[in-house]
């Protein structure tokens, strides 16, 4: 198994996306740590991991509250023995659908400044440990922040940059220290849409145009990729993003 022995902390364990790499990570031997503002949902997630022969704990964290990230993270070290994994994936409350000419400050700063607090804090959190381990592996999540034409993404792109130039920074800090920092890129995840939402099969169909393979990545695809990334098969892969996107993000 890719991640035998490992233990992984993923913050937004009970989304979609944080559940789908939960369950990946569990299978591949980790014992998962779930955190999460919502109970519920955490509990969700451990329990198809459980039923399914994996491990998994949850706590409720809020990632943007920088002494329950700390607390939460030094529980895990002393408990486990270690934090080899680490994944923020919560969602930054980005607001789409309205051209910045007729956006609100508070709407277009709010991904931005969320994405730079939660990254910032849970990174930290895990680097501590991290160094004192001489190992380990950050990943982030994003897309591109490219400009988009007749997309009005808010401050979505801007939050992507935010987070791709904290990951080159800490990069080349935790280098040195044997820690790896990597990036996954996707041009959207369908199976991310809630259930009923209006238009899913439109844009389903329009991000399936924008790949090359003519299909989008699929919730196992974001898991698989990120287990082999967070695995030692990796280990010569820092400072870097990976991209699984069906070739709809051009790098």
């Amino acid at each position: 198994m890719l991640l035998a022995n490992k233990n992984a902390v993923i913050y937004g364990g009970g989304g979609a996306i944080g559940g789908a790499v939960a369950r990946v990570f569990a299978r591949e031997g980790a014992t998962v740590f779930l955190a999460g503002r919502t109970q519920a949902k955490l509990e969700k997630v451990a329990v198809d991991i459980r039923s399914a022969g994996g491990n998994a704990e949850t706590a409720e964290v809020d990632a943007l509250d920088e002494n329950a990230v700390d607390a939460h993270a030094d529980a895990i070290a002393a408990k486990a023995g270690s934090i080899d994994v680490s994944f923020n994936l919560i969602s930054h409350g980005d607001v789409q659908g309205t051209p910045m000419a007729e956006m609100s400050l508070a709407d277009y700063e709010r991904p931005v400044v969320t994405a730079l607090r939660t990254t910032f804090l849970t990174w930290r959190a895990a680097a501590r440990h991290m160094r004192r381990q001489g190992s380990g592996v950050i990943l982030a999540f994003g897309g591109s922040g490219d400009p988009m034409r007749d997309h009005y993404l808010g401050g979505l792109q801007a939050a992507f940059e935010v987070i791709e130039s904290m990951r080159r920074q800490l990069s080349a800090e935790l280098g040195p220290q044997g820690v790896r920092v990597v990036t996954l890129r996707t041009g959207g995840v369908p199976e991310t849409l809630p259930p009923g939402y209006d238009g899913r099969e439109a844009l389903t169909e329009m991000l399936e145009k924008m790949t090359m393979l003519g299909r989008t990545a699929t919730l196992e695809d974001v898991g698989n990729v990120a287990a082999f990334v967070a695995s030692d098969r990796a280990r010569t892969m820092t400072a870097a993003t990976v991209n699984v996107s069906a070739g709809a993000l051009i790098d």
